[in-house]
């Protein structure tokens, strides 16, 4: 799915069987280890990675008291809900702060508060609604009202929460019947989802490329938003979808490390499993005033694509940027506020914080599914993930250190043959490293180059 705003593309959700989604899926668990001093736990919910539970985690501070004093032991069977994919070598992420999110509302079975998106700014909007929600919320559990209620009836939102209730009664009994470890309720898919979380009145269409998807999504929107129904449209052209609205392209370079800016500099995105650092360039750009005019024009720039890159490739963590260096106070306090002003229309809740003394921002983004690069790419079986491989001279090192120890260990007549990449055979050619071993033991090295050979890769073998 691809959210395109005046031909720019400004979102990308992408599910694929293969990588199916956990976040949302209710597991009966069974309790493997507890951590007490973290308060926290692994529970098998029969998946190939347990998950981790922290008592708490997800909760508003009036209800967090509450549940961390709940007690939990091995071998207990526990519901828990997944709020975070499994990535890397870390297994999902899981909370009992239970929710099931309708299209209006967001039903909580076990906690009993009610929460207003922040989205919705009418004060008299939020009173209104709170007033709805108190009414038609179930006893004993709690409500968060979306965005798009704002201006929905009661009726509408009422709605919402009796087809919930009854989804929670079902898992209930399902609960009842089933054996831990076992999946009680899957989450929605990415159609549903669609229709759900992003079909709002300011989408002004949607194309679906599948009639038969297309038949899904618009009986699911005349049920949901009979009003929206006219907007969804069937893509019948025989050029494919994706690339008539030239998002083929830009999905291309969402894996590229370097991003262009419009002025001539760029970013540069490098990732590690614990964080992402970001580094801004002026590049080409000399600008036409002076050099602090340049250098926060640029970093403005960059801003504004660091903002749209976190969307498209979902950064999550800490994403540490490092702006060009601006002597003015008030232009680094605008950088600052121009981030703060537009990260609010992330749907993922994002926090921007200056890091001062060393001239650097820091950014912590929560993030809950795989993103784009774990299901785009995997891992180089050359590099294993490093981004890089040893030089040929370094491989060349190596190769004349092993036949050194050889030829202490016992000699040989008949001399050497030694494999290697073609890189590294040019660079054995040269003669800087073997010719002294040679005339060292005064025995002959031949060098082969092998092709699709590995580049740190060799074989030393005495010829015959």
């Amino acid at each position: 799915m691809a959210v395109v705003a005046g031909g720019e593309l400004q979102a990308i959700e992408v599910e694929r069987a293969s990588h199916s989604h956990l976040v949302g899926n209710l597991y009966q668990g069974r309790v493997q280890n507890v951590l007490p001093g973290m308060q926290a736990a692994f529970v098998d919910i029969g998946w190939e990675k347990n998950a981790f539970l922290y008592i708490g985690d997800g909760l508003p501070k009036e209800v967090q008291q509450a549940v961390q004093q709940q007690k939990i032991h091995i071998g207990q069977t526990i519901l828990v809900q997944i709020v975070k994919d499994a990535i890397g070598t870390k297994g999902p992420r899981a909370t009992t702060h239970l929710t099931l999110p309708g299209r209006n509302v967001v039903l909580m079975p076990t906690a009993a508060y009610i929460g207003i998106s922040r989205r919705i700014e009418s004060e008299a909007e939020r009173a209104r609604l709170r007033e709805v929600a108190e009414r038609i919320c179930p006893k004993d559990m709690g409500l968060i009202i979306r965005t798009v209620a704002a201006g929905q009836t009661e009726e509408a939102l009422a709605a919402d929460v009796r087809y919930l209730s009854r989804l929670w009664e079902s898992i209930r009994a399902r609960m009842k019947l089933g054996a831990a470890p076992s999946l009680l309720y899957r989450d929605a898919d990415l159609a549903i989802r669609m229709v759900r979380d992003n079909f709002t009145d300011e989408i002004d269409e949607v194309i679906v490329d599948d009639r038969t998807l297309y038949q899904r999504i618009a009986e699911l929107v005349e049920y949901a938003s009979p009003e929206l129904a006219d907007r969804v449209r069937l893509y019948e052209d025989r050029t494919p979808l994706f690339r008539k609205y030239h998002l083929e392209e830009e999905l291309e370079k969402l894996g590229a490390r370097g991003v262009d800016l419009p002025s001539g500099g760029f970013i540069v995105i490098d990732k590690t499993e614990a964080l992402t650092v970001i580094d801004v360039n002026t590049g080409k750009f000399t600008g036409k005033s002076n050099l602090a005019d340049t250098v926060y024009r640029t970093n403005l720039e960059a801003a504004a694509e660091i903002l749209k890159q976190m969307r498209l490739r979902d950064m999550g963590g800490i994403i540490i940027v490092d702006f060009i260096d601006m002597e003015r106070p008030e232009q680094k306090e605008e950088l600052l506020a121009y981030m703060r002003e537009h990260v609010k229309s992330d749907p993922t809740k994002t926090n921007i914080v200056a890091i001062p003394s060393l001239g650097l921002v820091e950014i912590t983004r929560k993030k809950s599914r795989q993103n784009l690069e774990s299901m785009f790419y995997s891992e180089c079986p050359y590099c294993h993930g490093k981004g890089r491989v040893e030089s040929p001279e370094t491989v060349g090192i190596q190769i004349s250190r092993d036949i050194r120890r050889m030829e202490l260990s016992s000699h040989s007549e008949t001399g050497y043959e030694v494999e290697v990449h073609e890189l590294v055979a040019e660079e054995l050619r040269r003669g800087k490293l073997l010719q002294p071993l040679e005339r060292e033991f005064g025995t002959s090295i031949q060098v082969k180059a092998k092709p699709g050979m590995h580049p740190e890769n060799y074989s030393i073998l005495q010829q015959g």
